[in-house]
């Protein structure tokens, strides 16, 4: 049967603590696939990671047919690379896919705090790589000041710059060039604020093709679709795309943690999902009455007031 299907090749990386979002953003994966798409998923981790073997994932065959899960070794290495932001290491070990991803020349890489909403066979197969590196979307972020002059500062035209949450990489190409041990090297030496992000555009630097925004929606995307505010990184086409059916990002504070834009899409999809634990989620809604209940009167005036006057809660 898997013979007969439309293979799309995809990696994670991950340690033990976003076990059970991973479960979560692959159960979206394989529940919007369409019914020719079989999904071969590499899942790159740590050598001390537990959850390969505690068949975790694997419960996803008591639902799915359409995939396969292959977990590959990384070792130790990048363990005392530069951290920032609540980004772990395992951010890194995308740049090790070329190395370590032989059975395919073209893949995709994804990370785990998305939820997909559509199949990914049409743009994975329609976008032509042969001679790029990796494609993305483009950075929204980039478009303020401070990100236009802190991407200026590395060397990089900020229209150019892109995410690396949600990628496609030509790994025929990255291996003929020999691209992995600059990936290493950049790792060793910088302390880069946007770490793997900020690695890939610099050393991919001229090679970089844009995907549509339908294929990352961060926040900040989200934000311009729904307002439809003009710029020039995105058509409103593109946006309104994104608003339908298009990946959902948490590249901020994660639905399963706390409140945030768009976290009724993860916790439906979470419901859904043979992951769904009763008691999380009445605690985690129970808990946050309760941070609610703690604040003063002056705060909650000022959260209503921003929500009724702004449309959002910081």
């Amino acid at each position: 049967m898997e013979e007969l299907m439309t293979k799309v090749p995809v990696v994670f990386c991950f340690d033990d603590n976003l076990l059970m979002p991973a479960g979560v953003c692959i159960s979206s994966l394989l529940q919007h696939a369409r019914a020719q798409t079989f999904y071969d998923i590499f899942i790159l981790h740590a050598t001390d990671c537990r959850y390969p073997q505690s068949g975790f994932l694997e419960q996803l065959h008591l639902r799915y047919t359409n995939f396969r899960i292959t977990y590959k070794d990384v070792g130790t290495i990048f363990c005392d690379a530069f951290e920032i932001r609540n980004i772990t290491i395992a951010a890194y070990y995308r740049l090790l896919i070329p190395k370590l991803i032989k059975e395919y020349d073209v893949v995709m890489y994804h990370d785990i705090d998305i939820i997909f909403r559509d199949d990914l066979s049409d743009i994975f197969f329609s976008t032509d790589m042969s001679s790029c590196y990796v494609a993305g979307v483009n950075f929204a972020g980039a478009m303020g000041k401070e990100g236009k002059q802190y991407i200026n500062n590395l060397g990089l035209d900020w229209k150019n710059y892109i995410l690396s949450g949600d990628l496609i990489l030509n790994l025929a190409l990255l291996r003929e060039d020999h691209i992995v041990p600059l990936f290493e090297r950049e790792v060793n030496q910088s302390q880069y604020i946007y770490q793997d992000m900020d690695i890939i555009n610099i050393v991919c630097k001229g090679k970089i093709k844009r995907l549509p925004p339908v294929f990352c929606g961060s926040l900040e995307i989200f934000e311009l679709a729904s307002k439809k505010i003009e710029q020039p990184l995105y058509t409103q086409q593109e946006l309104q795309d994104v608003l339908l059916h298009g990946i959902v990002h948490y590249n901020g504070v994660k639905p399963w943690e706390t409140v945030c834009p768009n976290m009724d899409i993860w916790w439906e999809c979470y419901r859904k999902s043979i992951y769904y634990n009763p008691q999380f989620h009445f605690d985690f809604f129970c808990n946050k009455l309760d941070d609610y209940d703690r604040l003063s009167l002056w705060r909650r005036v000022k959260i209503l007031s921003r929500y009724f006057t702004k449309g959002k809660i910081k």
